[in-house]
Formats: C-alpha cells, sequence, structure tokens
C-alpha cells in the first residue's frame, strides 16, 4: 500500500512497473502533474528482462521506481506477491535507484475493461498514477 508513505520531495520522477513472469509494463509520470503514460512493454522472462529495463531508465533517468505487488482480494500474499517482492529487491540491486511497491489488486482488470491495446503498460500507468497520488 501506498499510503502515507514518505517519499522525499527530491524524488519527482518515476518510472511505473507491472511485473509478471513473462510482460512487465512500463510507465513513466511524475510528482508535478501527478499522472502517468504508459510507455510499452518489456517481453522477457527472468534476467533478460534487465536490459530493456535498463534502456528505459538510461532514457527517462527517473529518481525512483514504482513496481506493483499483487495480493488476494482479501490482501492475502500469494506466489506472484512473492515474485514482485523479488523483482523490486532486484532492481534497488541492479539500478541503484529507490524502489517504492503498491498494491496492484486489480489494475490490469482495470486496464482491460478501459480497452487498453497494451494492457501491461496500462496497468503499469494505473499502479504509477494510484502511487502518485498518494504523494502529500
Amino acid at each position: 500500500m501506498t499510503d502515507a508513505l514518505p517519499v522525499p520531495l527530491h524524488l519527482q520522477s518515476f518510472l511505473g512497473l507491472d511485473y509478471g513472469q513473462k510482460r512487465t509494463g512500463v510507465a513513466t509520470g511524475n510528482r508535478l502533474l501527478r499522472t502517468a503514460t504508459p510507455q510499452g512493454t518489456v517481453r522477457a522472462e527472468g534476467d533478460a528482462r534487465f536490459a530493456p529495463l535498463q534502456a528505459w531508465i538510461s532514457e527517462w533517468q527517473p529518481d525512483a521506481l514504482v513496481v506493483g505487488v499483487p495480493f488476494h482480494p482479501d490482501g492475502a500474499e500469494h506466489e506472484n506477491t512473492r515474485r514482485a517482492r523479488r523483482f523490486a529487491r532486484q532492481l534497488r540491486g541492479r539500478f541503484g535507484l529507490p524502489v517504492y511497491e503498491v498494491d496492484e489488486r486489480y489494475s490490469t482488470t482495470e486496464a482491460r475493461s478501459a480497452g487498453a491495446q497494451d494492457a501491461d503498460a496500462a496497468s503499469a500507468c494505473i499502479i504509477l498514477e494510484q502511487f502518485l497520488r498518494s504523494l502529500e
């Protein structure tokens, strides 16, 4: 969850990620406008996903990363919760950027119901906008 997360004011630009085992959606956004824009989807598994993510980080130069972490409807964790948290830890270690985790229940369903052509990127956008709205 992102309620009352202490995010330092100097962190202004963010890259949002909707982690999946085969696809990871990417969105960019900033604190000033509190909006996000879908950028695309990395279609790679395991460590192969980090090279394309490095390219996005190099291009957009975000101050921090935001990763969606899924939970069951009742808030319980499951295997994908653990995978997404591991991915967040790997991002911290590889890129040296702050990484924030956001509860992303229903983001992909919301993206699909809105008619998104790239549901993964749209879901990353929803995750990032949820995070940005929670900032003080």
